[in-house]
Formats: C-alpha cells, structure tokens, sequence
C-alpha cells in the first residue's frame, strides 16, 4: 500500500498525499537509478513488477505537484498597520500631545478626507471653475475653495475643541461658539493651489494651530469690535508658538504630513480601511546626498533682485557643479512641491518681485506651519534673511517671501541674498 502511494504521488495527485505520505520518503522521482523496479499490488490484481526508466512519467518531477514543501503563513506583522488614530493615541499616551489636541487633528484629518473625494469627483460633480466672488486678497475664487473652506469650518466647530479659527478665504478670523473645551486656534489654507483644479493637478491643504489665550472671548460679544480686535491679536503669533502643523496632499494619493514637535510624520490615505496609514516615518530631509534641484517660478526672473538673479545664474552653471547644472521642478502647488523637496531634497522659493514686494504666500497659514514642518524634518524655511519662524506678524493675511529647503540649499542662497 506504501508502494501505492508512493507511485501516487510521483503521479501527481498532490492534495491528498502532501498530508498521508509527510512522514514516508518520496524520493524515487528525485534518484531514480538508470532502472528501477516497483512491485505494485491490490486486492483485485496480482503483484506485478513495473520497470521504471529515466526520462519515464513516474520519473520526471512536476513542479508545484507531488510532494512539495508548503510556505510557512505570513506573520501577523505583515498584516500590521500603524493608523494616524493610533498615532495619535501613542503620542497623547508619551505626554506630547493632551486629548483635546488629538480630537483637534482628528477632525482636520476628517476634513481632508472629505475635500480629497470633492477634489478626485470635481470634474463630474460640477465643482471646477470660478465661483463667482474674490477672497480678501483680491484672488478669484474657485469653487472647490468655497466648499474646501466650508468644510474645514464645520470639521473644526464640530470637534468642540476649537476657539478662533483663520481661514485664507475669510476676511477676518472667526471665534467659534460652539467650542467646550480646548479653545485652540487654527489657521489653514483650505485648498492651496486651486488654480490646478481644473487641470488635475496636485493641490493640497495647510494648517497650523497655536495654543489659545484669552484675549478672544464669546462673552465680549456685547462689543464685537473690540472682539475681533482681540481675536486677530490671538492669531497673531509667530510661528514659534506653534504646537502642531500639517498639510494634506491630494494627488495620486492622500497624504497627510504632521509634525507636534516631535519629528515630521506622514500618513497614506488607505481607501479600503478609510483610514490614514503611517507610510512615511520620521522624515528627514536629504541634504548633501539630496538631488539638486530647485523650484521657482522663473517667470519672474526680470523682477528679481541681482542678488536672487546671480543666485539663480549659479544653479545653472555646470561648471560649478561637477559638469552637471541644477534641474528645475515647478508644479504651481505650494504643497505639491514642498512635498517633492521634503523627500527628494533641494529647494523650493516664493521671492518678492517688482510686482510683489514681500512675495505672494501668507505668513500665519502657508509660511509658518511649512517652516514648521521643514524644520522638524532637518530642513530649514527662511525670507532670505531670518527665519520665517522668527517673523511676528502684525496681520492675518500678511505676506512674507518664502525659501524652504535642506539646511545646505536655503543656506547657500542666504549667501546672495544677505549680502
């Protein structure tokens, strides 16, 4: 019956003898001598003897059939996810971050996903092109900027958690009066390079958030002037006073990228769990063995300084660079190419110009909690002469030029730029 089997097996009939036969030796297909006989016998027919030659059917080995080892289950390591939630949990657990802040992120991090499926479904959903009206600074806006800005409002009030909230599409900040607890303030660009919308381009949303004070309260509502004067002074704060930045990117994937002082940090938006999953752990930003490349808009190049022009006419000077000149990287997107340089390495600038005497990006929403982010991951954010950190600012859309990049990049063009 051994004998049987063992024939069987060499046959091929894999399913059933992989688990019978574990224990026997089914070597004949593997060492078969020049010729070799087998004595088969059953119930109903006599012993027989088989002459069994190379090159034969019982002696030829069949992959993935017969007798074949079978691979170990994964691990359960492999199936293993680190959420941005249980992040969240684990830093509000080591002491860096308190409940409130957790909530705080949380609904941010609900807040993109919701603008990333408005974003992915624009162009069917009747959501591309102008909506009719400008923000405070003159910006035509776009439809997804309206109902981006809407939708981080409602997220930050629903949380509870928020008291002053500063959006690039309102005119003033807004103290929030549904907050119970926690009363931070955020600042955030809703949808940061809107103006790709239509072309399907990567655009993204920035944020920060500053610890609360007291100088806006609900209960001065009896004088709503001086209310709002005090709700822009607690705004109002330099990028120092930063408890926690981010900006989520919406392109062939979701990103979400934070930082708490601790570390940069990113997370992929996993449609199947509906959750953001850590994919990018401690960001450092490549510096010396970092591609070189820089990502300005040389559209502007005429209105430059001489001090930025000469800075730009060195990248492109092969000599000086070993035989091969800098490449240029410009998408448009603040948040898509602030992402490029954070992984790649290099250079990304907004300088002032003619036209634009402090540059175009805002300070308290886009340059502060980008510097933030940039620091955090080894990097460094200047105006070209401090540290954007640094700046305190005496308005909420207040413009400042923008130069964020590794240490080596941003500091080799303060060396133009400073003299």
């Amino acid at each position: 019956m051994a004998s049987a089997m063992m024939m069987t097996c060499s046959m091929g009939v894999a399913p059933a003898c992989r688990q019978q036969v574990a224990a026997m030796p089914c070597t004949l297909a593997r060492s078969a001598p020049r010729s070799a006989s087998l004595k088969v016998s059953s119930p109903t027919m006599p012993v027989r003897s088989l002459r069994i030659s190379p090159g034969s059917a019982f002696t030829q080995r069949r992959p993935q059939r017969g007798c074949m080892q079978v691979k170990a289950a994964s691990s359960d390591e492999e199936y293993s996810m680190q959420t941005l939630t249980t992040w969240l949990l684990k830093e509000e657990s080591k002491g860096v971050i308190d409940g409130e802040m957790a909530t705080v992120l949380s609904s941010i991090a609900t807040a993109c996903k919701q603008i990333a499926n408005l974003v992915n479904r624009s162009g069917i959903s009747n959501l591309t092109g102008l909506a009719g009206a400008a923000n405070i600074q003159g910006e035509d806006q776009k439809k997804l900027d309206v109902v981006s800005n809407t939708v981080f409002c409602n997220a930050l009030r629903a949380s509870g958690r928020t008291g002053t909230i500063a959006s690039e599409e309102e005119d003033l900040p807004v103290a929030v009066e549904e907050t119970f607890s926690g009363n931070y303030v955020v600042v955030f660009d809703p949808l940061d390079g809107s103006s790709n919308i239509d072309a399907g381009i990567s655009t993204g949303s920035i944020f920060g958030i500053y610890d609360p004070n007291d100088e806006c309260k609900i209960e001065d509502m009896d004088d709503p002037e001086q209310m709002m004067k005090n709700c822009v002074l607690n705004v109002c704060q330099p990028g120092t006073s930063l408890l926690a930045a981010g900006y989520c990117l919406y392109s062939s994937s979701t990103l979400f990228v934070l930082t708490v002082g601790k570390g940069t940090w990113g997370f992929t938006y996993d449609q199947a769990v509906g959750e953001f999953v850590l994919s990018h752990p401690d960001i450092k930003i490549p510096d010396k063995d970092g591609q070189k490349i820089y990502s300005f808009n040389e559209g502007n190049y005429q209105g430059w300084s001489p001090e930025l022009q000469q800075y730009m006419d060195s990248l492109k000077d092969a000599d000086k660079w070993g035989g091969k000149p800098y490449s240029s990287r410009y998408i448009g997107s603040l948040v898509g190419d602030f992402h490029r340089t954070l992984l790649y390495g290099g250079i990304y600038g907004y300088p002032p110009d003619k036209k634009n005497k402090n540059g175009k990006l805002r300070l308290l929403y886009e340059c502060a909690p980008m510097s933030m982010i940039m620091e955090q991951a080894g990097g460094k954010g200047s105006t070209g002469t401090s540290r954007v950190m640094e700046v305190e600012p005496t308005e909420v859309h207040q413009r400042v030029p923008l130069f964020v990049g590794s240490n080596t990049e941003v500091e080799y063009l303060e060396s133009f730029v400073k003299k």
